[in-house]
């Protein structure tokens, strides 16, 4: 059978995958690919985390990222469900991003390993196949979905905590890893969607068969029964 409505969601789901493998590994393995990211506006109103003065933060799935004013990286690998705190100058005043909210991240590299099953799985013309490479890309989907809600309520939380900070001049931005995620995302539902939507063509034999028709020409008319 022709394979050319299955390619289109083999693409979206190679392209989902590669971009939820990249954003998984995230920083601090590669720097520039965070979810949240702590910007200073004024050197002389910075931020010190953890003990160096901050001239960018980055918050990634495994840990964090601080530049200083030489663009010199500062990285710490503390895994899963890391906690960051962050001050003013002169330390009079101090914030922390608990574990709590950075444990969800670690859905980013679930959400990518059931891509790549998906992925797998739409190669097959296996109807029942096709039919587990249409449902695991919705769940990939769904898992994606979850992921960027946390990165989204990552970002928030974040946002109005560094207000708790006084005497400091920062931006709190979305990062790479965090449109890479909504991209995956997108891809995964275009996924689903192609992959069922082959898995019909398949399954439907008048779309492989043309129906036949009776000739309706004026000397039919007079041909016998």
């Amino acid at each position: 059978m022709s394979r050319k409505f299955f390619i289109p969601g083999i693409v979206f789901l190679f392209l989902a995958f590669v971009l939820s493998f990249f954003t998984s590994i995230s920083a601090p393995t590669i720097h520039s690919l965070d979810i949240v990211r702590i910007d200073t506006n004024n050197a002389d109103r910075v931020i010190v985390a953890p003990e160096d003065a901050a001239k960018s933060t980055h918050l990634g799935i495994w840990g964090f990222c601080v530049y200083d004013f030489n663009d010199d990286a500062h990285c710490e690998n503390v895994g899963h469900g890391y906690q960051y705190t962050l001050t003013n100058f002169d330390r009079s005043s101090r914030t922390t991003i608990g574990a709590s909210w950075t444990r969800g991240l670690a859905i980013h590299p679930v959400a990518a390993a059931v891509t790549f099953v998906a992925f797998c799985l739409s190669f097959s013309s296996h109807l029942t196949v096709l039919l587990a490479a249409s449902i695991t890309s919705f769940l990939a989907a769904f898992l994606t979905f979850l992921a960027f809600i946390i990165d989204i309520v990552l970002y928030a939380y974040v946002h109005h905590k560094v207000k708790d900070v006084s005497d400091i001049d920062v931006d709190v931005n979305t990062a790479p890893g965090f449109w890479l995620t909504f991209v995956a995302l997108l891809f995964t539902l275009f996924a689903g969607c192609t992959v069922c939507f082959g898995r019909r063509k398949v399954a439907d034999p008048s779309s492989s068969y043309p129906m036949m028709s009776n000739p309706t020409g004026f000397f039919s008319r007079f041909r016998k029964n």
